[in-house]
Order: structure tokens, then sequence, then C-alpha cells
């Protein structure tokens, strides 16, 4: 059945090929090698009659015809396949090595940050551990008055000094808000001795013998010295005056006690006349007279005075000294207060805060 139903399709396309072909009349002298189409025909049906089944259609000899067209898309689809291919995997390799680039500029940032981490963590450490570590020591002995050795800073010059800027109870201060009390009267115990005078570059300085003395509050302070500042450093109510003198004591257990004379303009002081007799020819150098001077002379009548704690007023600003200010100034005269300045015009540490320290004065 299946060979017959070829051999009926096999016709049917074989017919519609020879109606359409136009009928060539044999060239003379050439012989028709064209199939009897219609005797293959009957002939193929005569068998199958013959022997009662459709014969087995028999494959034709001709390959089968892939029109041109075809093969040359399938060549496009397979080259465009293979550029897109291509075309992917250079696409990848790009992209493969932009993220390795990318990952090679992250890496070098985190490592970067990480190193300027480690240097600001180094350097915060190391400011720490110099804010810890002590100061180096400055070991200096020369000051003033003015200019990069003034009070300002004598702290750094030598850090002996240190009490110059950090104590609490510096001197001198301007005196106010006194309490009055019935203070004790000091025990002067002063006779004449003997003395040299040194004009030691920061002041006139004058060294007494032994055996002066003075007593207050239960305590005994013999006198070692005494020297002198323009204009005095201490001011009373915010008065200031022309000079001062200051008389340092020390008592056996080494504290001091200094006695402040505030020098006002008026008749000759001749204990003071006495020391400028002496001054030495050249600063540093020291004048030892013959003579003797009595340090009660330099004393006021009244014997009133302010009291209160305070410290040295030249390095190294020593504290826990007794200041003692006698409130009736010491009479001066114009040439002795003129000759003091002309060695030195100024010589007095600026005014320090009280710290609200306690004063004490006599009613």
């Amino acid at each position: 059945m299946r060979n017959l139903i070829a051999l009926s399709a096999c016709c049917l396309v074989i017919g519609t090929v020879g109606a359409a072909d136009p009928v060539v009349p044999p060239v003379k002298g050439v012989p028709n090698i064209r199939p009897n189409l219609a005797a293959a025909a009957a002939a193929e049906k005569a068998n199958l009659e013959k022997d009662g089944k459709p014969a087995e259609a028999k494959p034709a000899d001709k390959p089968k015809y892939v029109p041109p067209q075809r093969k040359n898309a399938a060549a496009s689809a397979a080259a465009q396949r293979e550029d897109e291919a291509r075309a992917e995997a250079e696409l990848s390799d790009k992209i493969a090595q932009r993220l390795a680039e990318m990952r090679a500029n992250q890496a070098a940032r985190l490592a970067a940050a990480e190193k300027n981490r480690k240097q600001k963590a180094a350097k915060v450490v190391a400011e720490e551990v110099a804010a810890k570590a002590p100061p180096p020591r400055a070991y200096g002995t020369h000051w003033s008055y003015e200019g990069e050795s003034g009070p300002a800073n004598w702290s750094r010059i030598n850090s002996d000094w240190a009490k110059c800027a950090s104590g609490t109870r510096q001197s001198p201060i301007d005196i106010r808000d006194g309490m009055k009390v019935d203070l004790e009267q000091i025990a002067f115990d002063y006779r004449p001795s003997g003395f040299n005078v040194t004009d030691n570059g920061h002041t006139v300085q004058v060294m007494v013998g032994p055996g002066n003395y003075l007593s207050v509050a239960g305590r005994t302070y013999e006198l070692q010295q005494f020297h002198f500042h323009r204009p005095a450093e201490e001011r009373v109510n915010g008065k200031g005056f022309e000079m001062v003198v200051h008389l340092v004591h020390k008592d056996p257990e080494g504290k001091l006690a200094v006695l402040a004379l505030l020098l006002e303009r008026g008749k000759p002081q001749p204990t003071i006349q006495t020391v400028w007799n002496n001054l030495p020819l050249e600063k540093g150098d020291t004048a030892t007279p013959t003579i003797v001077l009595d340090p009660n002379d330099l004393l006021p009548q009244r014997r009133d005075y302010y009291t209160f704690m305070g410290s040295l007023t030249t390095p190294p600003c020593t504290e826990g000294v007794l200041w003692l200010v006698m409130k009736e100034p010491v009479q001066a005269s114009p040439a002795q207060l003129a000759l003091f300045s002309r060695l030195y015009p100024f010589n007095a540490r600026p005014i320090q805060a009280s710290s609200g320290r306690m004063i004490k004065e006599s009613n």
C-alpha cells in the first residue's frame, strides 16, 4: 500500500512537470532519450496487479538538492554565532580585566588608608608619650626684668624656677581688702654691724653681719641682707611707690621672712646714703667698708604693718615666705632716689595674682 501511494505521488509530480514542459520536436539524426513516463507507469501498474501487492518505491538515484541560499544562510548563522561568541569572550575578558583593576585599586586604597591610620595612631601615641614625659630640664642662670629673659619666661630658663609660673602664692601683690585685726608688734633686735655692698647685676644688695633679728608670731628670724627695687614692687590699694627696700630674714629652720619698707620722696635717709657711699665701681664687684651700719636707722617711726604669705620676687620664686609690709613709708631724698635710677631704672617684678590669700593689717 505504501508503494502504491508513493507511486501515485511520483506520477502526479511527473505529470505536472511533463505538462509544463513544451513539446520539443526530435532533432533529426539524434535519438530521443526522454523516458516514456506513461509506458513506465503502465508497466509498474501491471507488475503490481500481477504480484497482488504494491511494489516498494525505489529511492531515487538523484542526491537531495539543497538550495545554495540555504547553505549560505547556515554558514552566515554559524559565522554570526562565532562572532557573537568571540565578542562575548572579548567582553568577558574586558570585564574580568576591569574587575581586576578595580580590585587592585581598592586594595591599594585600603592599604593606603591602613597605612595612614597606623601613622595617625603612631603619632597619637607619640604625642601621648611626649605629653606624659617630663620636659627636658633647663639649667639657665641668666634672668632679667625685660625681654626673653624677663619675668614671663623665668620658669623656662631653669627647671628649678617652675614656681615662678605655677605658684599660687607669688609676690608681689596689690595689698587690698586686708582684715584689720590687733596684730602683735614686730620685735626688732637690730644693732650696728659690719656690711658689704654688691652690685649683682639685678640690684644693689647689702650683706649684714650676724646678730640682727626680728621676732613675730612666735618665730625669730635673723637678717641676712637687704636690697632695693625701682619702682616699689608692692602696691597698697592700687597705689605705687617710687622705690622699696626688702630686708630678707631667715629662721633656724630655713623659713624666710621679708620686711618691706616703702620709699617716698622726702628728706635724706642716712643708712641709704651710707650704702650709696660704698657702691662698688663695677657690676659684680663687692665693696667691704671698714665702718658699721645700723639697720634700725631704716625703720619708720610707726610699726603698723600688713602681713600675708607670699614668695621671693626673684628666681627661684620660692613660696612659703612670710611678708611684713610696713604701713608708714620711709623717706629718701630725690637725689638718693635718682642715683639708684641711674643704676637700675627698672628692676621690679609685675604684680601677681592674690589668689584669694588672706591679708591681715594692723588696726
